[in-house]
């Protein structure tokens, strides 16, 4: 069993092993579908004690004074708790999975994961504006990182695991496996491969499928039915798309102006944010929480043109103050909902401008939640088909795509707004570099890589020791002194030093030693990493350590690790030559 669990872990270190990611895909969305259910259920069974009902949504059914007071509570408390936190423990959601995947090889802390898991409960069900989703993607990511940390898999591996995970987290929260694939893709690991698509299809499938069986995930909108009536609604899907935009320059805008206060105590911030989703609350309930049912009268046209602008007004600023202050929601959901709004409000504007025009306000609405989604994340496939799945309808897709790329260009080009993740990331000072290059590191083991042919030596070695050497004649020697690793040589230079040194009259090769450290061969300075390394952690190494080659080791410490093989700069970009350069 141990034998056939270690094959399989070596399959992992080949990106093309189908069988093996396929393997891999299936367990990791059942991993992370069960953490993201059991994360929903948390959110609703502490509702049900707060005593907000109809899944920890139904805030309207709140006196004003409570619905005022839970978000200040609940952010008291959460603000409380994170002051005894480290800061880095204290980060979470999409921006802290996409910066440690770039940056920390996919090792995700599983405290970060515990405090996202609790701190999402609390903030969501005690009425803080955000989504589950956010908080879904690094549960199912982390999850996922940290069973293949324990299970010693390769770093390459953990990649398409935290893509797995963050397909699998989206599927289980909001029923829409193929969003939830396009969305892992598109926006946390920016990298489409076929290679990589297989074992997160998997994931997302077998994460939707648990969380159906299992009652999670949002509900689905049948509007099968809804598509324009003519030809002549595409300028007022453009003018959608442009709103659009502009909500979600507004709402980048505000969370980063927010982030800025980071020098706060996060008390202070937390209870700012709550206070102000209070506030709001008393007025405009439908401001808080996650907002789903909301959401559905909205595409369903049960909710009044004035009401429309007022709910999506509030949902922008309680949900940019509370992200920005880093509160460990999502935000998905919430765009999805202002989006919404602002699709319902343009229909009810033009109508009322224009009686003679009849747009129906549920197929605006669904363009609004598509076009929001795209330029808040620049995601445009992954809003397309989150909205397809969500609404049971192919028949937008068409003006969806209209609008999206209008809502993109507005936020980008007008604005000057980039996606909200890459905000935040910029605000922290964090680099996420997604070029081909970086890429294909990232996803390269070692073990592609480095060269077998080394062997260990002393820096004393006799005659016999020599004589070996020169039958082997390995292309590396790794010199050691009491069980430290000085240095490398050539193999080749150092036989042929001991060739030109080698005295005549000595009988017992016992009693002759060539001392290698005394010799004038070039000393190659070294660096170590773990056999499960990719070829971005050695690049890495050699750049930070300043040493021209890194020494690949087997699993272990001490005296029970191997030397597997030997990476130099060199080595790396003759690799990167072939691939990128065929």
């Amino acid at each position: 069993m141990k034998l056939g669990f270690g094959s399989y872990r070596a399959s992992l270190t080949r990106y093309e092993s189908a069988i093996a990611y396929a393997l891999l895909g299936v367990l990791a969305g059942l991993l992370s579908g069960s953490v993201v259910i059991a994360f929903e259920h948390g959110i609703e069974q502490l509702a049900l004690v707060i005593g907000v009902g109809g899944r920890a949504d139904d805030f309207e059914a709140l006196p004003p004074l409570l619905r005022g007071l839970l978000p200040v509570v609940g952010a008291l408390l959460l603000g409380l708790v994170f002051t005894g936190l480290r800061p880095e423990d204290r980060e979470v959601g999409i921006v802290h999975v996409i910066s440690r995947l770039h940056t920390s090889y996919g090792m995700l802390p599983w405290r970060n994961a515990v405090v996202q898991f609790f701190g999402g409960i609390v903030a969501l069900a005690s009425g803080i504006s955000g989504g589950r989703e956010g908080p879904g993607v690094h549960l199912g990511g982390a999850a996922n990182s940290v069973a293949g940390q324990l299970l010693a898999l390769p770093n390459n591996s953990l990649r398409i695991l935290i893509a797995c995970g963050s397909a699998g987290g989206i599927a289980a929260a909001f029923n829409t496996p193929l969003a939830g694939v396009i969305f892992a893709m598109e926006v946390i690991v920016s990298e489409y491969t076929v290679a990589g698509f297989m074992p997160v299809m998997l994931s997302a499938v077998a994460a939707s499928a648990l969380s159906r069986q299992f009652g999670g995930g949002s509900e689905i909108f049948d509007l099968a039915s809804a598509q324009l009536a003519s030809l002549w609604e595409i300028p007022f899907v453009v003018l959608l798309g442009i709103f659009c935009g502009c909500c979600a320059a507004l709402f980048i805008r505000l969370s980063t102006l927010t982030a800025q206060l980071a020098n706060w105590p996060i008390v202070l911030r937390f209870t700012l944010a709550g206070m102000v989703t209070g506030g709001l609350g008393i007025l405009v309930p439908e401001a808080l929480g996650m907002g789903y049912d909301t959401l559905g009268k909205v595409l369903f046209d049960d909710v009044a043109l004035s009401a429309l602008i007022i709910i999506g007004s509030a949902k922008i600023f309680a949900t940019a103050i509370a992200i920005g202050s880093g509160m460990p929601i999502g935000i998905i959901g919430p765009s999805l909902l202002v989006g919404a709004c602002a699709g319902a409000a343009v229909a009810g504007v033009v109508q009322t401008l224009n009686p003679g025009v009849a747009l129906d306000a549920g197929l605006y609405a669904m363009l609004g939640m598509a076009a929001a989604m795209g330029a808040v994340f620049a995601a445009p496939l992954a809003a397309i088909l989150a909205i397809i799945e969500l609404t049971q309808s192919t028949s937008i897709a068409m003006p969806a795509l209209l609008a999206i790329i209008a809502a993109h260009l507005t936020n980008q080009v007008v604005f000057r707004q980039r996606p909200a993740h890459r905000s935040v990331l910029r605000q922290l000072e964090r680099q996420v570099p997604d070029d081909p290059l970086n890429q294909l590191l990232h996803r390269t083991d070692v073990s592609t890589v480095f060269d077998g042919s080394v062997v260990v030596i002393g820096e004393q070695i006799n005659r016999s020791a020599a004589r070996a050497l020169a039958v082997q004649v390995p292309n590396w020697c790794l010199v050691n002194r009491d069980g430290e690793s000085l240095f490398l040589v050539s193999g080749p230079e150092l036989l042929a030093w001991i060739e030109g040194t080698e005295p005549q009259e000595v009988q017992d090769d016992d009693l002759h030693h060539y001392h290698v450290t005394e010799s004038s061969l070039r000393r190659w300075s070294i660096a170590a990493v773990p056999e499960q390394a990719t070829l971005r952690q050695a690049a890495d190494m050699l750049r930070t350590r300043t040493v021209e080659a890194v020494c690949v080791y087997s699993r272990g410490s001490g005296r029970e690790r191997h030397l597997r093989g030997v990476i130099t700069r060199e080595r790396i970009e003759r690799f990167t030559l072939d691939r990128l350069h065929p």
